[in-house]
């Protein structure tokens, strides 16, 4: 486990990743990251990936354009 610190940056709030997790990540700085919600209350980081980022918007699209079909698939 990895604990991280928050700090003031500014008027808002950052952590600073160590090296070893950028290195996992493969992050660089000014690289882009995901925070995304998981199960249990916790939260997920990963690398940007901008075809992922762009396919979860057109999902999105067309879930609510088509959400009654959605719904009727889901059950």
């Amino acid at each position: 486990m990895i604990q991280l610190r928050i700090r003031k940056v500014g008027e808002s709030l950052g952590l600073t990743l160590p090296a070893d997790v950028t290195r996992v990540l493969r992050v660089k700085e000014g690289d882009q990251i995901l925070l995304t919600e998981a199960p249990g209350g916790c939260f997920r980081i990963t690398p940007c990936n901008p075809d992922f980022v762009d396919a979860m918007k057109a999902a999105g699209a067309f879930m609510t354009r088509f959400r009654h079909a959605v719904r009727e698939l889901a059950k």
